[in-house]
């Protein structure tokens, strides 16, 4: 169970264990590879009552769909969390999983690019939700197309493929109510 270095992430890439549409080999590290901010957000609202945590809970019930335009900004106020999404559609094979992690140069601000379940599944075939959190003390104008994450890509012992609720998602689904 390895982390893949760039050459082994070009072989993967090659061998079509790991697609990413669209695809930018200038994105690809010495060990990640770096995904953009889509257009797609979801705003929390303030709602009449609490919200019960279960299994079955679903986040759109206490989240709005937004779609920023290209060239404008969605703004982040301190202790503001949103929800985004990577343009890139991520496609794992049945034996690469991996981890989303933010980038350091967004973490100096205090902007916490996935502040919870970062490990991503074998099999999945879809775009990634971000936990976007503002914990600095200075607004932030979070603005589609930035590069404002990084995967990091495992090797797994055996085989597994991601059959959960959130396969398939996209921007287009994701921002609409």
């Amino acid at each position: 169970m390895a982390i893949l270095a760039k050459s082994e992430i070009l072989k993967a890439i090659e061998a079509g264990k790991i697609r990413i549409d669209p695809y930018d080999p200038d994105c690809v590290g010495p060990a990640s590879v770096d995904l953009h901010l889509s257009n797609a957000f979801r705003v929390f609202v303030r709602l009449p009552r609490n919200v019960r945590v279960f299994d079955e809970v679903d986040f759109r019930m206490a989240t709005k769909g937004l779609w920023i335009e290209d060239g404008d900004h969605l703004l982040m106020r301190p202790g503001d969390t949103v929800l985004g999404m990577t343009a890139e559609r991520l496609t794992l094979a049945e034996d690469v999983c991996g981890w989303l992690e933010g980038r350091s140069r967004f973490a100096r601000l205090g902007l916490l690019v996935h502040i919870s379940a970062s490990f991503m599944q074998p099999g999945i075939a879809n775009h990634q939700v971000l936990e976007m959190s503002n914990f600095g003390p200075i607004p932030l104008e979070i603005r589609p197309g930035v590069a404002i994450c990084q995967f990091v890509f495992q090797r797994i012992a055996g085989q597994g493929r991601y059959a959960g609720v959130f396969q398939d998602q996209s921007p287009e689904s994701f921002a609409r109510d």
